[in-house]
C-alpha cells in the first residue's frame, strides 16, 4: 500500500484496490468481487452519512451567504487595534466559522480570503498573517459539526452527539492558547503585529449583531442534537434549512453562489465518500488477516505502561499526518488503533478527541500541510502577490508548539473533553 501511495494515486482507490486484492488472496475473488460491490453500494446509500454532505452544504452556503465576513468584522472590531489583534481576530473567527462549517481547509480558505487582504493592509508580517490563518483553520476540525469526528463516530460506533459536545471546550482552550500565542509573538516581536482602527464600544457592540447569525444556527441545528431532539442526520438537515433561511431572509444568496455552493458540496462529498468506501474495504481486509488483534496482543504482551502505548500511537498519528490527508489516515488507523486504546481501559470519546487534536497539527505540519497549501493557493490572488511556502510554515512552527501543549494538559486533565457529554448525555 505505501508502494502504490508513491505512485501519487488517490488514497482511497489504493485503501480499496490493496483491500480487495488482498481479500480476495485470502478468501477468493468471487468473495473480493461480492466485498468491493456491497462496501461501495453500503458506504453511498448510507443513511447515517448523509450527515457529511449536508454538514459541508451547510459550510458551503454560510460562506457564500457572507457569515464568515461578518463574524470576521465582529472580531476585527473587538481585537483589531491592539498588536497581533488581527490575527487575534482571525483565530477567534475561525472558532466561530467552524461552528457551522466543520471542514478544516474549507475553514482555513474562508478566512483567508477575508483576513489575509486586511492583515497586509496593516503591514503584518507574512509569517504571522499566514500562519494564523493556517493554523486557525485547524480548529475547524475540533469544532463541532467536524468531518473527521463524524467519520470517528461511524467508524468506532460512538455516539456523534457525545463527540460533538466533547469537541467544544477543547476548541475555545485552544483558540484561547492560539490567542496568547499571537499576543507573546508580538510582544517579542511588535513589528510583526502592528495595531489597527480603533473603534468604540457602542461599535464594537453593535457588531456582535454579525455573530447572531451563527449563533442562532448553531443553536438551532446543534442545540437540538446536543438535547437529544434531533439525531446527527437530522441536525445536518436542520442546520442546512436554518443557514439557508437566514441568507433568504438576509438576501445575501445569489442563485450563482447558491450552485456554486452546491457544485463544491457535491465536490467535497464524493472524495470523502470515496474515501469512507475505499477505508471500509481495507478494514475488512485488515479483519481478514487478524493484523488489529495481533497487534493488540503483541503490545499488550510487552507490558507496557498505558501511557507509554498511547504515546507510541499519538507519535504514529503525529508522523503519519505529516504525510497524509487527515480523513485517510484517521480511517487507515482506527480499525487498527482503537480495540488496542480501548482495552487499555482508556474512554473512546476522549480518544476521539485526542485523535483529531493530533491530526489537527498535520493539516499545518510540512511537507503535506494542507492548510499551507490552501492559504499559499489564496494569497496568489491577492494584491501584493502570493506568500512564500517558507514564510507561511515559519509562521505555523509556534502554533505547532500550542497544539502539542494543548494535547498534553487534555491527556492529564481529561475532563476538558468529557465534561460535558456527561452533563448533555
Amino acid at each position: 500500500m505505501v508502494a502504490v501511495f508513491m505512485t501519487k494515486m488517490p488514497v482511497a482507490y489504493v485503501m480499496a484496490m490493496v483491500g480487495f486484492i488482498g481479500f480476495s488472496m485470502l478468501t477468493s475473488l468471487k468473495g473480493g468481487f461480492n466485498l468491493l460491490a456491497k462496501d461501495l453500494y453500503d458506504v453511498f446509500s448510507s443513511y447515517n452519512l448523509t450527515t457529511i454532505p449536508l454538514f459541508i452544504l451547510m459550510g458551503q452556503l454560510a460562506f457564500n451567504a457572507g457569515i464568515s465576513s461578518k463574524l470576521y468584522a465582529s472580531a476585527y472590531k473587538f481585537f483589531g487595534s491592539t498588536r497581533g489583534g488581527l490575527s487575534i481576530a482571525t483565530v477567534s473567527a475561525c472558532t466561530a466559522f467552524g461552528a457551522v462549517c466543520g471542514s478544516s481547509a474549507a475553514t482555513a480558505a474562508t478566512m483567508a480570503t477575508v483576513g489575509l487582504p486586511e492583515m497586509r493592509k496593516f503591514g503584518y508580517s507574512d509569517a504571522l498573517a499566514a500562519g494564523s490563518v493556517a493554523a486557525g483553520g485547524g480548529l475547524g476540525m475540533i469544532m463541532p459539526p467536524s468531518v473527521v469526528l463524524i467519520i470517528y463516530g461511524i467508524l468506532t460506533e460512538q455516539s456523534i452527539g457525545k463527540l460533538f459536545c466533547a469537541g467544544i471546550i477543547p476548541a475555545i482552550v485552544v483558540t484561547i492558547l492560539f490567542n496568547i500565542t499571537i499576543y507573546i509573538w508580538c510582544l517579542v516581536r511588535p513589528q510583526d503585529g502592528p495595531p489597527g482602527e480603533s473603534f468604540t464600544w457602542k461599535e464594537k457592540f453593535q457588531s456582535l449583531s454579525g455573530m447572531s447569525e451563527t449563533l442562532l444556527v448553531f443553536v438551532f441545528s446543534l442545540g437540538g442534537l446536543f438535547f437529544g431532539i434531533f439525531t446527527a442526520t437530522e441536525a445536518a438537515g436542520m442546520g442546512v434549512i436554518g443557514v439557508l433561511l437566514v441568507a433568504v431572509i438576509g438576501r445575501n444568496l445569489s442563485w450563482e453562489s447558491f450552485v456554486d455552493a452546491l457544485y463544491e458540496t457535491l465536490k467535497s462529498s464524493c472524495m470523502i465518500m470515496m474515501l469512507v468506501a475505499g477505508a471500509t474495504v481495507f478494514g475488512k481486509f485488515l479483519a481478514v488477516t487478524r493484523i488489529p488483534f495481533d497487534l493488540a496482543t503483541l503490545i499488550g504482551g510487552l507490558n507496557m505502561p498505558a501511557w507509554l502505548v498511547l504515546t507510541v500511537v499519538i507519535m504514529v498519528y503525529f508522523v503519519g499526518g505529516c504525510f497524509m490527508d487527515s480523513l485517510a489516515l484517521v480511517m487507515l488507523t482506527v480499525p487498527v488503533f482503537y480495540p488496542l486504546i480501548i482495552g487499555l481501559g482508556y474512554d473512546p470519546i476522549w480518544f476521539g478527541i485526542m485523535i483529531v487534536m493530533v491530526t489537527e497539527m498535520g493539516v499545518i505540519t510540512p511537507p503535506l500541510g494542507l492548510n499551507v497549501y490552501v492559504v499559499y493557493g489564496v494569497s496568489r490572488g491577492l494584491e501584493g502577490g502570493a506568500i512564500a511556502l517558507e514564510s507561511i510554515f515559519k509562521g505555523i512552527f509556534p502554533f505547532m508548539a500550542t497544539v502539542l501543549i494543548a494535547i498534553i494538559i487534555f491527556a492529564i486533565f481529561p475532563w476538558f473533553i468529557l465534561v460535558l457529554p456527561s452533563v448533555m448525555f
